[in-house]
């Protein structure tokens, strides 16, 4: 085919109207994509350092999931240890409701005018006390009955009387004294001086006998016994002076006063923060320092103290703490739960379980976020009482110790509450910062390769007139060469 010849003005317009097209749909093209660099063969050198500003952002962004995700996990287990705190609390104040508590059972006994021996008691078990019962004697153990004494019929008996004088003559004939136990028996030939006092010095320096002998002011030969609990026993061949046995005296014991009953009770050691005594207008009145009731035996169940009654009057346990070691118990079986509940995702830091957060695209910057050696966080590693027997709240003392370790638990909460604050701070700066950083890349990566629309508007205004401005001046040219048509025709 042969070439067409146009002429130089026609030409030198078609090239300026094709450049024109062509800056004309680069321009749509870029008002279109919004970019002014739209592949590699645009602006190699913005359009690769674009794409790895682009791809360190989706790399950061993707770590901002594992972020929002610690976040909530960490926000699960502050929760939990809001609750835990608020039952430790809770905790707290039961006990201090039972520590402030004192209606304790009481009850009043009355003592008898008569009838009480030495062996005649009170005693305590249960309770507090235990199954070790303590008993409280009724009366007082120090016999007050005069010793056994015997005196010779016969009077006017002088020291230096021989021992016929009372009716002991012959070698043979013999006296025996005892004391109720022991028997010494002495005859005549015993004596180097055959007189009462010889006798009487060999009786009172007997030691197997514990009996003196002696002449009172009216010359009676006297045997008296040592003490109050011993009898006298005479025997022999001889006459001695009409001597006669004499039995052991009816032991004589004084009932304690309700006075001396309170403070005997109250200084009682084993008795001690577990019965309490006092003077309830001339009876004697218990009181049970305790959740359990109390065996009071030597008691009737009429409230009448006789020294010997068993098993027959009880006083009742304190109902109000029996109750609040109840409630103590439903508290810490809620505490392991809360523990248990605050989970997110599957992953409870109350549990020991472990959060591992990565914060750049490289993986060298993270943070592992667990408890301490990763223990549990229940009431037996808070070393809280596993369960609370209504006795444990018997003693101040006990329920004084029992406070102790829910502070020292309550302490270990809260710290650990704290440590997961600060993690939970850092993962929100980091996330903070993470986003920061991906709208830092990405608008660097815009700035390569984003069009200005405003510039990019205002060249496809000035291109369209180009155009049309092309246009006409290519339509003049084409007039001369229709010119040359004219003359032909």
């Amino acid at each position: 085919m042969a070439d067409i010849s146009l002429s130089n003005s026609v030409r030198s317009n078609l090239q300026s109207l094709k450049g024109t097209a062509e800056m004309l749909s680069q321009t749509q093209n870029r008002l279109a994509t919004g970019n002014k660099v739209n592949s590699a063969l645009d602006n190699p050198s913005n359009w690769f350092t674009a794409q790895g500003l682009n791809n360190r952002a989706s790399d950061l962004n993707q770590l901002l999931d594992g972020m929002a995700n610690g976040i909530q996990t960490l926000k699960a287990a502050d929760n939990g240890l809001t609750a835990m705190t608020k039952t430790l609390e809770s905790m707290q104040s039961t006990l201090r409701q039972a520590r402030q508590d004192k209606s304790f059972e009481t009850a009043s006994y009355t003592l008898p005018d008569s009838g009480l021996d030495n062996t005649s008691q009170l005693s305590f078990d249960g309770g507090a006390v235990g199954d070790t019962p303590v008993a409280i004697n009724l009366t007082s153990q120090t016999n007050t009955a005069e010793a056994a004494t015997t005196a010779s019929t016969q009077t006017g008996i002088a020291l230096t009387d021989t021992l016929d004088t009372i009716g002991f003559t012959a070698d043979g004939e013999t006296l025996i004294i005892g004391d109720g136990t022991d028997t010494v028996t002495f005859t005549a030939a015993d004596f180097d001086a055959d007189t009462v006092g010889d006798l009487i010095t060999a009786i009172n320096a007997d030691a197997d006998v514990d009996v003196t002998a002696s002449l009172n002011d009216d010359g009676q030969l006297v045997f008296t016994a040592d003490d109050n609990e011993q009898q006298i026993t005479v025997a022999g061949t001889g006459t001695v002076g009409g001597l006669a046995a004499q039995a052991v005296p009816d032991a004589v014991y004084v009932a304690k006063t309700v006075d001396e009953l309170v403070s005997e009770i109250n200084q009682n050691s084993d008795l001690d923060g577990k019965v309490r005594a006092s003077n309830d207008n001339g009876k004697l009145r218990i009181e049970n320092q305790s959740t359990q009731d109390l065996s009071v035996d030597g008691a009737t169940s009429a409230g009448a103290i006789d020294g010997s009654s068993s098993d027959a009057s009880t006083i009742g346990g304190n109902e109000v703490r029996a109750d609040l070691s109840k409630q103590y118990n439903e508290l810490r079986d809620q505490l392991d739960k809360l523990a248990d509940d605050a989970s997110f995702n599957g992953i409870n830091l109350l549990r020991g379980d472990n959060l591992s957060i990565t914060f750049n695209e490289t993986g060298t910057s993270s943070i592992d976020i667990q408890t301490d050696e990763g223990a549990t966080l229940n009431s037996a590693n808070l070393k809280i009482s596993t369960t609370l027997e209504e006795s444990d709240l018997d003693s101040d003392s006990n329920i004084d110790s029992e406070l102790a370790k829910l502070k020292s638990a309550l302490g270990d909460v809260r710290s650990q509450s704290s440590t997961f604050g600060s993690n939970l701070s850092m993962v929100e700066n980091r996330q903070s910062f993470t986003k920061s950083m991906i709208n830092t890349l990405e608008t660097g990566a815009g700035n390569l390769t984003l069009a200005d629309m405003n510039t990019e508007a205002a060249n496809l205004l000035a291109l369209q007139t180009r155009q049309s401005l092309g246009q006409n001046s290519l339509s003049l040219a084409s007039q001369a060469d229709q010119a040359v048509l004219q003359l032909i025709r």
